[in-house]
């Protein structure tokens, strides 16, 4: 099985933190994002390649992927944004066999291994959800087959969101459904790839339909952060193990080791890499990068790079790499 990861896009909703790293390597609860996706696709045990599009930063994805994974790998730059089916259409030289297609800004729990018994022509998992008008929703038939995807619908015509997990069998239609949807006019300015999953189903495919367990966004501030939390309170949670004077930890927390936490408060739902220091604060829903600074003062909903120094600030605050912040102080 060859495995296609897109990521080339800039992660937008998440700058100042994309502008230097991105979005796939940001860090929940001290892992990057792609990390638990990759789990999952290593414990397949049958991948031949991953096939990464990648596009922005590239450079930083491919050195870290080629030392983290040790999956054969080739790495192809999207010039061009120009939507998923143009991105997964770049890898048709490297696919000559079923392929799993997979977007890393998202974690989930899903089995599979079921990629290895399946008959049909593809899977396409998909999370039931309340808000479905900000979702593609998948339509299925009575025998769980997909016949369409509806972007964004009115009406609730489906509740089974999107997730951007495909498992493709009939490789040969797929991209014959790609072809077919690149020299059609764009929909607004891109090629979508569940078009070409749709010219498969009108020329035949069956498509099974799986809905996962659990399905996390990390693609901006509020949904990244709730991330933090599910996988904080699904085990990745850890103390470090010696805290400071008047140290307060409520759980869950991730804090690694050489953290400094003295006369503050810090959690629930807190994840701190290395080397920073938060004195003379309460900090809460946050997630705070390596050797930065963090005193007087109090912080929730926060999203925190590396090697920044805050002082003296009460709220809500989103400060990349190097960032400093300083209030007033109270005379």
């Amino acid at each position: 099985m060859k495995v296609i990861i897109p990521l080339a896009g800039k992660g937008t909703r998440l700058r100042p933190h994309t502008h230097i790293t991105p979005k796939p390597m940001l860090k929940v609860a001290g892992r990057p994002v792609m990390d638990y996706v990759m789990d999952d696709v290593k414990a397949l045990g049958n991948v031949e390649q991953v096939v990464y599009i990648t596009g922005h930063l590239k450079d930083k994805v491919e050195a870290y992927a080629s030392k983290a994974y040790g999956l054969p790998s080739v790495y192809i730059e999207q010039a061009v944004q120009d939507g998923t089916a143009g991105a997964v259409a770049l890898a048709k030289p490297y696919v000559d066999q079923p392929v799993l297609i997979i977007f890393v800004d998202t974690i989930f729990d899903a089995d599979l291994s079921i990629v290895n018994t399946t008959d049909a022509d593809g899977i396409i998992w998909t999370k039931e959800v309340e808000d479905y008008q900000r979702f593609g929703v998948v339509v299925t038939n009575e025998d769980g087959h997909m016949t369409r995807i509806v972007e964004k619908p009115k009406d609730p015509i489906s509740k089974r969101a999107n997730i951007g997990l495909y498992y493709i069998r009939n490789w040969k239609l797929l991209y014959e459904g790609i072809e077919h949807v690149l020299k059609s006019a764009p929909n607004k300015g891109e090629w979508y790839l569940t078009d070409a999953f749709q010219y498969m189903i009108d020329h035949g495919a069956k498509i099974k339909v799986v809905d996962v367990d659990g399905w996390f966004d990390a693609g901006q501030v509020e949904t990244y952060l709730d991330t933090n939390r599910v996988m904080l309170e699904k085990g990745r949670a850890r103390k470090p193990a010696l805290l400071g004077e008047g140290a307060n930890i409520v759980e869950p927390v991730y804090i690694e080791d050489g953290v400094t936490i003295a006369h503050a408060t810090v959690g629930p739902n807190v994840s701190v890499l290395a080397g920073s220091s938060i004195t003379h604060a309460t900090v809460s829903d946050c997630i705070i990068g390596g050797n930065t600074n963090i005193t007087h003062s109090t912080l929730k909903h926060s999203l925190i790079g590396d090697r920044v120094h805050i002082e003296h600030v009460h709220g809500t605050a989103s400060v990349g790499d190097d960032g400093v912040v300083r209030g007033s102080v109270a005379l």
